[in-house]
């Protein structure tokens, strides 16, 4: 059975986190733009945020 985990570039996760961090959509609408699940674009902006203190 193949890998069915989706391995994202840090270049996206950035991309993604500072969209989140900017704070204009929505985890929701975020998610459905970058086909990404709304817990996944938090943790990555939770992460941001931890990284940028």
């Amino acid at each position: 059975m193949e890998n069915l985990k989706k391995q994202h570039p840090p270049s996206f996760k950035a991309k993604v986190a500072l969209e989140a961090l900017k704070e204009i959509k929505t985890s929701a609408e975020l998610a459905s733009e970058f086909q990404v699940h709304p817990t996944q674009i938090r943790s990555w902006k939770a992460a941001a945020k931890k990284g940028l203190a």
